[in-house]
């Protein structure tokens, strides 16, 4: 009768431990793994240079399969640990920590991937809960929702624009075609230069020659300015629309997502009991 409080007991133990940061043994846990996120992408970059590689390149592998193989066991383990392991999978944190752990496995079937663990540097989004700083990810969130809210507006917009590219470029292939040593030789590269002039851009791979042309490119400029801001008042208006308060440190026990309020008694994701 006692073995199975003492495996609930390890299992609550473990679960602080990598689940929260309230504890001092949570908190060193998320440091550690916060340093071996880092050490793992500094190595994934130091190989990519040649003399680094050369010389180093068989010590570089090594420490990269040993912290492989501690992200690997960590994943397991957050998977084991929570209540419902195939919410946590789905989640955000779920997908990223597979996705830390697979480069280094695909790179022994398929060359290059290898260096898709790069993909480690978005754990160190974890870095804000371990410094308190929820707010700083609630934050993220209001703006994630301020985008969804505002989806439909936006793709009204970029298809606007998309449509006064595609005009604009017609125009300057038919204004430029013609010139000597025109850079305007087909529609589509047109309308490349359009939107690039319209972003205000500018790359300078292409000019107008014609004052037509000139004359064009520069109310394609001064309209971008103006089409820039359209987006971002579209943004400001559903975030305002969505506003939340402060969230806590807290994980969900069956997906173990953080950022809840804290007066929160369900999980903002899965909806699962948080007590």
């Amino acid at each position: 009768m006692d073995k199975p409080e003492e495996e609930k007991s390890l299992r609550e133990r473990l679960w602080k431990i990598i689940f929260e940061a309230e504890t001092p043994l949570g908190k060193a846990f998320d440091v550690v793994l916060l340093g071996a996120i880092v050490l793992s992408v500094f190595a994934v970059m130091l190989e990519s240079v040649d003399h680094i590689a050369l010389e180093w390149g068989p010590q570089l592998r090594v420490a990269e399969w040993v912290l492989t193989g501690m992200f690997t066991l960590e994943y397991f383990l957050r998977i084991a640990l929570v209540r419902r392991p195939w919410r946590y999978i789905r989640s955000f944190y779920g997908v990223v920590d597979l996705l830390s752990c697979l480069p280094s496995y695909l790179s022994l079937f398929f060359v290059g991937t290898h260096s898709l663990l790069v993909i480690r540097i978005l754990r160190l989004l974890r870095m804000f809960r371990v410094l308190k700083m929820m707010s700083h990810i609630r934050g993220a969130e209001t703006i994630m929702r301020g985008l969804a809210a505002s989806r439909a507006k936006i793709t009204v917009f970029f298809i606007s624009v998309l449509l006064i590219a595609v005009l604009a470029g017609t125009l300057m292939y038919l204004v430029e075609n013609g010139q000597s040593g025109t850079q305007f030789t087909s529609i589509p590269m047109s309308i490349y230069y359009a939107i690039v002039s319209i972003t205000t851009v500018g790359f300078g791979d292409m000019v107008a020659v014609t004052v037509l042309g000139k004359i064009i490119t520069s109310a394609l400029v001064l309209a971008g300015y103006a089409i820039i801001a359209v987006p971002t008042g579209i943004v400001t208006a559903g975030i305002m629309q969505g506003q939340l308060g402060d969230a806590t440190t807290d994980a969900c026990p069956s997906c173990g997502v953080h950022g809840h309020l804290p007066d929160a008694k369900f999980c903002r994701r899965c909806g699962e009991n948080l007590h």
